[in-house]
């Protein structure tokens, strides 16, 4: 091949093309402000672990039992948070290069933006479960209709879920069977 049959990149376009990777970047500061939203759901979580144990002798069984599912709620959204910031980070901006340190999380070995969406989803699956069993302890104080639509958001979530790991399994086995006809 010559000289001439090389093609010529256009500057401009060549211009164009480092602009938008590097716009990336641009993602970084919501991952920041991520992390602001991480601290303020440490102190909500601290603010109601205090006033549980502080007033514990005031509350009836449900109440605690309510005011417990309340922190775990705190600790599934931060979990979502952390899920969020990490694995969006490592896949859409930057390499976190984390390969050799101790605590780098399990997950975020094999995360892409298929495995992201279904863990996201599982997550919001779970939060979603522990409102739903604190509006059913709850059920008294509810009215219908509130625990009628939070069941179907509930359910819209699992369903969602599942046909995004059934299309992500189709998705996986139809590559899978590319590469072998490839080979």
């Amino acid at each position: 091949m010559s000289m001439q049959d090389t093609p010529q990149r256009n500057p401009s376009l060549a211009v164009m093309a480092q602009l938008i990777f590097w716009s990336r970047w641009l993602q970084a500061p919501l991952y920041l402000g991520l992390i602001v939203a991480q601290g303020v759901y440490v102190f909500l979580f601290l603010k109601e672990l205090i006033h549980l144990v502080a007033d514990a002798n005031t509350f009836t069984e449900t109440q605690i039992m309510l005011m417990v599912l309340g922190l775990i709620d705190v600790v599934m959204i931060a979990n979502l948070l952390i899920m969020v910031i990490i694995g969006g980070y490592e896949t859409f901006v930057s390499r976190l290069n984390l390969k050799e340190h101790p605590d780098q999380p399990q997950w975020l070995s094999h995360v892409n933006a298929t495995t992201m969406k279904i863990k996201l989803a599982m997550a919001l699956i779970g939060i979603s479960s522990i409102h739903l069993l604190k509006t059913f302890i709850n059920a008294e104080q509810m009215d219908n209709d509130t625990i009628y639509w939070q069941v179907v958001i509930h359910l819209t979530f699992i369903v969602s879920a599942i046909a995004m790991a059934i299309t992500d399994y189709i998705m996986n086995k139809s590559i899978a069977v590319a590469h072998a006809h490839e080979h």
